[in-house]
C-alpha cells in the first residue's frame, strides 16, 4: 500500500541500541505502510559527554538535538526511548505513535551466572540510575553500587574486566539487541519497578506535518499508550526527572466491567530508606488522571522531600 508520503527521513542516535530500535520502526513502515525510510544519525549531548546523566539534567540529554533536527526539517520524524523524553510536551512536536511495548522489567547481568540473592556480601553492582540504586539498596543485600555509564556492551564488558560483579540493565534493550540470554536474572517488579516508560518507543514528528502524523499513527498501540501515559503523568506531577529515584509500572488487565489500568509506583532515597510504595487503579481512558492521583497521594506521604533530595 502506498501513501501520500513515499519516503521519510528518520532521525536517530548513532548508538547500536538506538539504531536497532529505529531500524525496527523503519522496517515496520516499509512492510506495513509501503514507504521508504532513510535513517539519519544525529549526535546528542548525552552521546558526547561521559558525565553522569543526573548531573547533565537527566531527561532530555538524548532528545534535544533530535528535536531541533526535526524542527529545522532535517528529518521527518525521530524515534526515542520513551523514558528519555521530558514529560513537558514540546508544542512544536507530537508523539504520533507509541508502538507495542517491549518487556519493561530490569535485569541483572552478573559474573558466574549469579542472581541478586546469590551475590556475596560486598559485591559491586554497576548502574547509572538513581532509581535502580535506591531500590537495590532497599533490598538490604549488602552490595555496593558503582556508578557507570556507556552502551550495553560497555557496561557488560565491565564484568569481564573485573570492575564490577554485575550490572543492572533494561531487559528491553537486551531483547532488541538479541542479547537477552546474557541476563542472569529478570528482576520481579515487586523488587524493582522500572523507569516510567521503560521498554516503550516514541515516534515524534512535527505537529503541523499531518501526512507523517497519520502514517505513524498506524503503529500506535492503545494499551501501551495508556500505560505509559499513566506512568509519565505520575512523573510529571511529582516534578521529577530521571535524576530522581522514581519507578512506575502500569498494566492493562481484565476487570469486572472491562479493561482496567493498574499503576504501581515507588519513590525512594538512594540510600534505600525511606521508600514510598503505592498503587492505584482506574480506566485506561483516564490514564493521565490515574497517574496524577497516585502522585498526589505519594506527595502527601512525603515524596516531595525525597524528590527534592535527589535534585
Amino acid at each position: 500500500m502506498t501513501t501520500d508520503r513515499p519516503s521519510l527521513r528518520l532521525g536517530t542516535r548513532a548508538s547500536e541500541l538506538a539504531m536497532t530500535q529505529s531500524g525496527m520502526i523503519a522496517d515496520r513502515l516499509r512492510t506495513e505502510c509501503g514507504v521508504d525510510v532513510e535513517l539519519v544519525t544525529i549526535s546528542t549531548e548525552g552521546d558526547r559527554s561521559s558525565a553522569p546523566l543526573a548531573s547533565m539534567g537527566g531527561q532530555g540529554v538524548f532528545v534535544a538535538a533530535l528535536r531541533e533536527a526535526l524542527v529545522r526539517g532535517d528529518v521527518d520524524f525521530a524515534v526515542h526511548s520513551l523514558k528519555d523524553l521530558p514529560t513537558t510536551p514540546d508544542p512544536r512536536l507530537t508523539v504520533a505513535a507509541i508502538p507495542r511495548r517491549e518487556d519493561p522489567r530490569d535485569v541483572l547481568v552478573a559474573r558466574d551466572g549469579l542472581t541478586l540473592g546469590e551475590l556475596p556480601h560486598g559485591s559491586r553492582i554497576g548502574t547509572g540510575s538513581p532509581r535502580r540504586e535506591a531500590q537495590l539498596n532497599a533490598l538490604g543485600l549488602g552490595v555496593e553500587v558503582v556508578a557507570i555509564r556507556g552502551n550495553v556492551g560497555t557496561r557488560i564488558g565491565k564484568i569481564a574486566a573485573g570492575d564490577v560483579d554485575g550490572v543492572l540493565l533494561a531487559r528491553a534493550g537486551l531483547l532488541r539487541l538479541d542479547r537477552a540470554d546474557e541476563a542472569t536474572e529478570v528482576i520481579d517488579p515487586l523488587q524493582m519497578l522500572p523507569a516510567p516508560g521503560q521498554g516503550a518507543l516514541a515516534c515524534e514528528c512535527r505537529v503541523d506535518d499531518d501526512a507523517t502524523t497519520r502514517l505513524l499513527a498506524r503503529l500506535d498501540d492503545s494499551d501501551t499508550r495508556a500505560a505509559v501515559t499513566a506512568e509519565r503523568s505520575l512523573l510529571a506531577t511529582l516534578e521529577a526527572g530521571c535524576s530522581a529515584p522514581v519507578g512506575a509500572l502500569a498494566e492493562i488487565a481484565d476487570g469486572d466491567h472491562g479493561d482496567e489500568l493498574w499503576l504501581r509506583a515507588v519513590v525512594g532515597d538512594v540510600s534505600g530508606s525511606p521508600t514510598i510504595r503505592l498503587s492505584a487503579t482506574g480506566l485506561p481512558s483516564e490514564a493521565a488522571a490515574v497517574g496524577e492521583r497516585l502522585a498526589v497521594e505519594m506527595l502527601a506521604e512525603g515524596a516531595d522531600a525525597l524528590v527534592a533530595a535527589a535534585l
